[in-house]
């Protein structure tokens, strides 16, 4: 019963709805015990043989109107009482999809998208289920119970009625004891059933991969045995849950077994009547729902507090980067300055990702930044995004510190683009309107003519319209880049970030759209890590990065007029690039 104090927050906001509901159950409940008092009745009549046909008719009109009525009371708890329950699932996932939309990268390095997927979907119905199917099993149960136990009592015989509630204790030892392994055993399935949707999510997105390997027979192995070892704790599952219907069918029937030996005793001894016993044994096999009710419930309670916890969990985790009290609600610009005296990544023992880096960067200005991969370039990157806010130092924008801008203010001020972009499953002008969705088609296209992937897209069938599969397969990599770099472009951030995002264009593309961004971000700063050094020609200043340290800096013909490792792959890629060979930096 601890996920319904779990639940009580919902329970009270909608308590008006279940109040409905619960009248009436409440309702079919003392409607329900009057059938069999009118059958005992009838047949006492027809023993006495004074059964009319005026007496049929009324007895058999009252089974009408009550089964009528208990229609219309049975519509009404299933929307006043199912319909809220969806309520609850809808809001739940909001929330954690609020919660998810909140989380920094961090977050997602350590948690797995099957599992998160798990729970926004078998966890958040398993809770459904404890506000819908859970609550109607509690009350349905007490409240028949109780009323059938009323009638037994009052209305029948008190002997016989206590004779047949004996077995009872036994019902509620056993309902604890099977909950207890039921609890145990559904949160083993549910972690398994987790690490299948997780390898069902790494093998759709890395499907090219297993096919260019070949690896498709192993993959398949692979998920066999995740698949078994699901199969194999729900099936633990179902063992325990499949013990409560045997249990509640035995203590029911001996219950019955008991009714009957002493009903007929008491016939003998004319203490009651055969109608009497007939409404009595309608009323235990009245009391077979409340008693399944109740091993169902534990069942439904069981799978929702598991799932309720799992949930909470994810809950319970805060946001790495968190807004000061009186942050500023403003979005940034001017200047950035970046001085990090030291900084490593959480949760590492050794070694320092940055120490002593440090650039000021005047609005209008372009930064370029290069060197060896795991030198430094993409923390330098992710410090200024403020996806860590831990370090030695200070970093700026616009004479403001930037710990002291709201999180998502200060993000506006900035477009990303990565060196293996996201494209969402809509078509490509949805794709670069994602941040501003009701701009016109006219600035869509004009962001992608600087991006010089405008051509590209009328070439298509449909054009802007165009509907791209999941992620873009059905783009080429420099296509993909440039969309992203349109979405970005379309923004016109205070500074736009260029994550080696031209990797995937030729040299003429890259001239075109580095020429563009030069012509309508003149006002505005611009970050370029590259490992193509001809991307960082008209940069104003450039910092060469190894193992988290500044070896050199200055511009580009600086960096060339020195002997230095910038120019030395310069020269490199130039002489590979007459010899049509790219070259790495790497």
């Amino acid at each position: 019963m601890i996920i319904l104090k779990h639940l009580g927050w919902f329970f009270k906001q909608e308590k008006k709805s279940y109040g409905i509901g619960l009248v009436a159950l409440l309702s079919i409940s003392i409607l329900s015990v009057i059938p069999p008092r009118i059958m005992g009745l009838m047949i006492d009549i027809m023993a006495e043989q004074s059964l009319t046909p005026q007496l049929l008719i009324l007895g058999v009109s009252a089974f009408v109107f009550i089964a009528l009525m208990m229609y219309a009371l049975r519509y009404i708890w299933r929307i006043f009482i199912f319909g809220t329950s969806f309520r609850l699932e809808n809001q739940m996932r909001n929330t954690i999809f609020k919660h998810l939309t909140r989380m920094s990268s961090a977050f997602y390095q350590k948690r797995r998208s099957g599992e998160l997927m798990a729970l926004a979907t078998n966890d958040l119905t398993a809770i459904q289920n404890v506000a819908g199917r859970g609550v109607l099993q509690l009350f349905d149960s007490l409240f028949s119970g109780i009323t059938v136990l009323l009638a037994m009592f009052f209305s029948v015989n008190m002997k016989l009625t206590l004779i047949a509630i004996l077995p009872m204790p036994l019902l509620i030892i056993a309902s604890q004891y099977l909950s207890k392994k039921l609890h145990k055993t559904y949160h083993v399935a549910q972690e398994a059933f987790s690490d299948m949707n997780n390898r069902v999510l790494e093998n759709i997105n890395g499907i090219k991969v297993t096919k260019t390997f070949g690896q498709e027979d192993n993959e398949i192995k692979r998920f066999s045995k995740l698949a078994d070892d699901v199969y194999q704790k729900n099936l633990n599952v179902t063992r325990w849950d499949a013990l409560f219907d045997p249990v509640i069918i035995m203590i029911s029937s001996l219950s019955i077994f008991l009714s009957l030996v002493a009903g007929s005793y008491l016939i003998m001894n004319d203490e009651m009547s055969a109608g009497d016993l007939v409404t009595f044994v309608n009323y235990i096999y009245q009391l077979n729902w409340p008693m399944m009710a109740i091993g169902f419930m534990f069942n439904t309670m069981n799978r929702g507090l598991v799932s309720y916890e799992r949930i909470e969990t994810l809950l319970s985790v805060n946001p790495d980067i968190l807004n000061l009290k009186d942050s500023l609600n403003e979005i940034p610009s001017g200047d950035i300055s970046f001085n990090v005296e030291s900084f490593q990544y959480p949760n590492q023992e050794e070694g320092i990702n940055l120490n002593n880096v440090q650039f000021n960067l005047l609005r209008g200005e372009t930064l370029g930044i290069v060197g060896k991969t795991g030198s430094g370039k993409s923390t330098i990157i992710k410090l200024l995004l403020r996806e860590f806010d831990e370090y030695e130092g200070a970093i700026s924008f616009g004479n403001t510190p930037a710990k002291e801008y709201n999180l998502y203010n200060y993000r506006d001020a900035f477009g990303y683009v990565p060196q293996d972009p996201f494209l969402f499953s809509m078509s490509i002008a949805d794709n670069i309107r994602f941040g501003m969705p009701e701009v016109s088609l006219e600035r869509v296209r004009e962001a992608a003519r600087i991006a010089d992937v405008d051509a590209d897209i009328m070439d298509f069938e449909l054009q802007y319209e165009t509907v791209i599969g999941e992620r873009g397969v059905s783009l080429s990599g420099g296509q993909k880049q440039r969309i992203a770099m349109a979405r970005a472009i379309l923004l016109n951030p205070e500074c736009l970030i260029l994550d080696d995002a031209l990797s995937a264009v030729d040299a003429r593309t890259e001239e075109i759209i580095l020429r563009n961004l030069r012509e309508v971000r003149q006002d505005k700063t611009t970050i370029i890590i590259a490992h193509r050094f001809s991307a960082l020609s008209h940069a104003h200043h450039i910092l060469v990065l190894e193992d988290g340290n500044v070896v050199q800096r200055g511009n580009h013909h600086e960096l060339l007029a020195n002997d230095g490792w910038y120019g030395q792959i310069y020269n490199l890629q130039q002489l590979s690039q007459i010899g049509g060979e790219p070259l790495e930096t790497d």
